[in-house]
């Protein structure tokens, strides 16, 4: 037995202003065409559906089952039509964040997590990207948001804000040779063995930059392509690694040292490109997301590096 849902949408609202003369009008329908349509439910249901009275109606007990079940497939089809629609809709432009691999191990993975829960009619394209590349593509139009070194981005005319501390530490097994020590400078490290990340990372080659040609020589057991394989290749001893503190789980068994080199300290930054001049609602929540993020990070995000 089928029944029309709009049949069925104006029995509910007879049913709720006990009128058949109400419910049609919520239902912008004569009271004549109205009163045709309960016949017909009627007809189909074989059964009284109304009890009429000189001041209203009210259901009988098939009624009443009738506009229990009617509320349940009226909702059920409201849910469909709004899955179904959501792919009808045109698709909107991803939006496009850049950052370091730093940022990609902890702050922007925490960001996106919160943001596309929140926002679930809103895709992200998150890629690892180097500073100067970052900046290039933001001032290009061509990326809504970029986390980027302050060490690297300066007077490049994009807005920036600083989002958090990114210094980097020497790491080691714990109770091996950087026990006891607070503050080592690198010269120092790369005389020990190290295990490094892959050479064309955004971290390798950042400090490469800042050692400049006259970088000692640095003998690497292995290189891997993550942070947290290169924490754990350390804390076991195969060598010391140098990587940024917002690396380190809390509570971790490691040796951690300061370095004494000024470019291991390090801010990241939120930058904006041409986009920010028109910049979306949802790239405006983006950023609230990567600041809540970065917030929520080991030291709080307050830029000063945990002691």
């Amino acid at each position: 037995m089928r029944y029309d849902l709009d049949d069925l949408r104006l029995f509910l609202h007879i049913v709720a202003e006990g009128s058949i003369t109400a419910g049609a009008r919520r239902m912008h329908l004569s009271l004549p065409s109205a009163s045709a349509r309960v016949r017909s439910l009627e007809h189909h249901a074989g059964v009284a559906l109304l009890i009429r009275g000189r001041r209203g109606v009210r259901p009988t007990p098939a009624g009443t089952a009738l506009a229990r079940h009617a509320r349940d497939v009226l909702a059920q089809t409201a849910r469909l039509e709004s899955a179904v629609a959501s792919y009808a809709r045109p698709p909107a432009t991803p939006l496009t964040l850049l950052s370091g691999g730093s940022a990609m191990h902890h702050l922007v993975p925490r960001a996106l997590v919160s943001f596309l829960r929140a926002h679930p009619d809103v895709d992200v394209t998150a890629s690892e990207s180097r500073t100067p590349r970052t900046v290039r593509l933001l001032a290009d139009g061509e990326a809504d948001l970029g986390v980027v070194l302050d060490t690297e981005a300066r007077d490049c005319g994009l807005t920036m804000e600083p989002l958090c501390d990114d210094s980097l530490v020497v790491i080691g097994q714990s109770g091996g040779i950087l026990a006891g020590r607070t503050a080592v400078a690198y010269r120092e490290v790369a005389e020990h063995p190290l295990v490094g990340l892959d050479a064309g990372s955004s971290l390798r080659r950042s400090i490469e930059k800042h050692l400049g040609p006259h970088a000692p020589a640095v003998r690497y057991r292995t290189t891997v392509a993550h942070l947290p394989t290169l924490v754990s290749l350390a804390a076991a001893g195969v060598g010391l690694a140098v990587v940024p503190r917002r690396a380190i789980a809390p509570g971790r068994p490691l040796d951690v040292c300061e370095l004494q080199d000024p470019w291991s300290r390090r801010t990241h930054l939120l930058a904006w490109g041409e986009k920010a001049r028109a910049a979306s609602t949802a790239t405006a929540a983006l950023a609230e997301h990567l600041r809540q993020a970065a917030v929520s990070e080991p030291d709080g995000g307050t830029g000063v590096p945990a002691m």
